[in-house]
């Protein structure tokens, strides 16, 4: 089962189905130089933030779904992912945005840890961690996306049945704004231009 981090008020189970954007972390929220779990390896992404802000704006939820094998490989600690996580997201309240929760995966199927040596349904391309975060929370599927920059963060998103984007890199929030303003669909938003 995924690992959770963040808070889900009871309130929210009492509010109408909202869109929300679910994000891969690195490689879409900071740079992929491998096992990132401490603050001063973290990197953002040009208009990560941006991007964040953005949707909060628009009243979409915003997950993060990460797989972070790290764990399993014995590389760190879940308590490091968590920490991770929290320092993220008051990096993040300082311009005004915030994730809703962060979801993550700490299990590989050859895991060096044998407590997370397992193929389980949280591991992407697996959809547990998009479906686990629909069911807790009043996801609108129909409105929802997900931006990963891995051929297996788009199969988890659309094994869920939400529109997934593959970033490639650049601005996020250009990504972001034009998926949401031309209602593109994932091929024409990572089209070149003509």
């Amino acid at each position: 089962m995924a690992e959770v981090s963040g808070k889900r008020s009871r309130e929210a189970a009492a509010q109408p189905f909202r869109p929300a954007l679910f994000l891969d972390r690195d490689g879409v929220l900071n740079q992929d130089t491998g096992f990132v779990f401490r603050p001063e390896d973290f990197i953002w992404i040009e208009g990560a933030r941006e991007t964040i802000r953005f949707f909060n704006e628009r009243d979409y939820l915003v997950f993060v779904v990460t797989n972070q094998s790290g764990v399993a490989r014995g590389l760190f600690e879940e308590r490091d992912v968590l920490g991770l996580h929290d320092w993220i997201n008051g990096e993040l309240a300082k311009s005004g945005a915030h994730v809703d929760a962060f979801y993550f995966c700490p299990h590989h199927p050859e895991a060096e840890r044998t407590a997370y040596r397992k193929v389980c349904e949280c591991r992407k391309p697996a959809p547990g961690m998009v479906r686990r975060a629909m069911a807790e929370w009043r996801v609108a599927p129909s409105r929802s996306l997900l931006i990963g920059d891995k051929q297996r963060d788009i199969l988890a998103g659309e094994a869920a049945g939400i529109s997934s984007h593959l970033f490639k890199g650049g601005n996020l929030l250009e990504m972001g704004r034009s998926i949401v303003e031309t209602g593109a669909t994932k091929d024409e938003a990572n089209a070149p231009d003509a």
